[in-house]
């Protein structure tokens, strides 16, 4: 691409390893911090020190049609007074990478989402609450017998396993500012509701999370409720549930109890044998739409509660950022270990939250929602123009330059349309039968 190839060529004029970069996003004490948790630390002096690496491991992200080693090259990715550039051997950079591993860059990325998902900005509340949202997506790894091992695939009717390993990511995003607070990654049969269950204390008080329904379960929901101060939940009906009417607020408003399943309860001994919630319904085009609530009816009337739910798609718009503006809809990951392949996926939420972060500082400077901002348009600006900028002159008039950026992606906001009144179409299914490519064309 033209465009990114500019990008790139920057990295002639100007020297991208400084990690000062990032201070005015990450602290360099977050940076020193998550360096101490790498497995291998030395003290030999490298050609590729486990910052520099670091610093790789977010232009992999943003750079995703450049061959790592291309990568490393055209940031000069080295440490000052070593030799670089054509001598740095593809082997030095992927024995670089497993040296760093992947807790330093989860570390990061961990605290980019708990300090930045809570921050509050004006007008980003819904009813004085903030608004959150939960759901998993999928990430297909290269093809081979130590990945597909570790990370599983899922299977036919007929138990042929899918072309590719497949790893999972649940996340909790903040649907304002799309900032992701915080995530878990693993093989793929693990449970969505397990990996959820490990970041709910995450979630701030005074704040609504949105749930698709794979993630109903008594036991789930209830902790949101439970683990803070005035924290709601809301999520949409599945099928065959048994409810009893305890009272009815409206036409299409009223609080149900459910009994609680005796699976739930053995996993949990603390849950009750039946719980109460609110049941909201409202029409759609092709007919009614129930979600179920924690939030009271004397504060939000049913009309609000269904209007919320539809910015649980936010989190979906999120994922898509993630796997097409940055990942150029790639059909697997780069990597081919499994400790790299972690190290990838947590370097690509780092990276989003950076792009995200400045995104929004760049929106609330136009008076204008961080949700309004383009994405795909503001991918590469912001991540290569701030740390040109930065390069350029690190130590005095960062203020001005990130004015000046900012001024820049005036124009890069997202007019709001209606949602799409024509239904969703369907991908042609997976067969379960081999194709055969050299068959004779149909007459």
């Amino acid at each position: 691409m033209p465009f990114q190839q500019s990008l790139l060529d920057l990295g002639e004029l100007f020297n991208f390893s400084d990690l000062s970069t990032f201070t005015h996003n990450i602290p360099i004490e977050w940076v020193e911090s998550a360096l101490t948790l790498s497995d291998k630390a030395t003290i030999r002096r490298r050609r590729l020190p486990s910052d520099q690496v670091l610093w790789l491991v977010l232009g992999m992200a943003i750079f995703r049609d450049e061959p790592v080693h291309e990568v490393a090259r055209r940031l000069n990715i080295c440490a000052q007074g070593l030799a670089s550039d054509s001598l740095l051997a593809k082997s030095g950079v992927t024995e670089a990478r497993k040296r760093l591993g992947s807790q330093p860059i989860e570390w990061l990325f961990c605290q980019t989402g708990h300090q930045w998902g809570r921050e509050r900005y004006t007008g980003d509340e819904w009813q004085g609450l903030q608004v959150f949202a939960v759901d998993g997506a999928l990430f297909r790894t290269p093809d081979t017998p130590e990945l597909r091992e570790h990370f599983g695939s899922g299977n036919t009717s007929t138990k042929r396993q899918t072309p590719f390993p497949m790893m999972r990511l649940v996340a909790l995003m903040n649907v304002r500012s799309h900032i992701v607070v915080d995530a878990q990654i693993s093989p793929y049969r693990r449970s969505e509701m397990r990996l959820a269950d490990a970041f709910l204390h995450q979630i701030p008080d005074n704040s609504v999370t949105l749930f698709d329904k794979g993630f109903w379960g008594a036991n789930l929901l209830l902790n949101v409720s439970r683990q803070g101060k005035n924290r709601h939940w809301l999520i949409p009906e599945r099928k065959n549930l048994v409810r009893e009417e305890l009272q009815r607020y409206g036409k299409n408003d009223r609080l149900v109890k459910m009994k609680v399943s005796p699976q739930a309860r053995k996993k949990n001994p603390e849950l009750p044998e039946y719980w109460e919630v609110r049941e909201v319904s409202y029409k759609v085009k092709d007919g009614m739409k129930t979600v179920f609530t924690s939030l009271p009816v004397e504060t939000y009337s049913a009309k609000a509660i269904a209007g919320l739910y539809q910015e649980r798609w936010e989190i979906e718009l999120g994922f898509r950022d993630i796997k097409s503006s940055m990942q150029h809809n790639a059909i697997t990951l780069r990597s081919k270990k499994v400790e790299l392949i972690y190290q990838e996926v947590w370097g690509l939420l780092l990276t989003y939250n950076v792009i995200r972060r400045e995104a929004s500082l760049a929106a609330i400077a136009f008076d204008r929602r961080p949700s309004e901002i383009r994405f795909k348009s503001v991918c590469q600006y912001i991540a290569v123009q701030l740390i040109v900028m930065a390069a350029a002159n690190p130590v005095s008039g960062t203020g001005r330059r990130l004015s000046e950026l900012r001024s820049g992606i005036g124009g890069l906001f997202l007019e709001r349309r209606p949602r799409r009144t024509t239904p969703r179409t369907v991908k042609i299914s997976k067969t379960r039968y081999p194709v055969d490519r050299k068959a004779a064309p149909l007459k």
